[in-house]
């Protein structure tokens, strides 16, 4: 079963720089691609990122391209997001989430992606 925590979102000032954790209690993180994606009140989900289950296929929004940085340790069952020169329109709740299909290069779907995470609040002033 997947289950997804994800930690490490807070309060900052714009220009700042934080790093989003999701670790996978389960037994299959190592196959399944990885997804970050943020929703702003008022709005829809978005796409941020995504990490293919090897680690070799990423994608990003082209918001956070230059800025947002996506990485697994398969390992340690965890996905990170570096998120580096953050703006006030960065504010909102990230989510993580895990591929419905194994061995995958990752999506900009949401559809795609089976398994989520509670969210963790970013919020930047300005």
């Amino acid at each position: 079963q997947v289950q997804l925590v994800e930690s490490g979102g807070g309060l900052v000032q714009a220009g700042a720089s934080l790093r989003l954790s999701c670790t996978d209690s389960g037994r299959t993180f190592d196959s399944r691609a990885m997804g970050w994606f943020r929703q702003a009140p008022g709005k829809e989900r978005e796409f941020v990122a995504s990490i293919s289950w090897s680690g070799v296929t990423i994608d990003y929004a082209d918001s956070v391209t230059g800025r947002f940085t996506i990485s697994r340790d398969n390992a340690q069952n965890t996905v990170y997001l570096r998120m580096n020169s953050l703006k006030p329109e960065d504010t909102a709740v990230y989510y993580c989430a895990a591929s419905a299909s194994h061995y995958g290069l990752g999506s900009r779907g949401p559809g795609d992606y089976n398994y989520w995470g509670q969210g963790t609040q970013v919020t930047v002033s300005s």
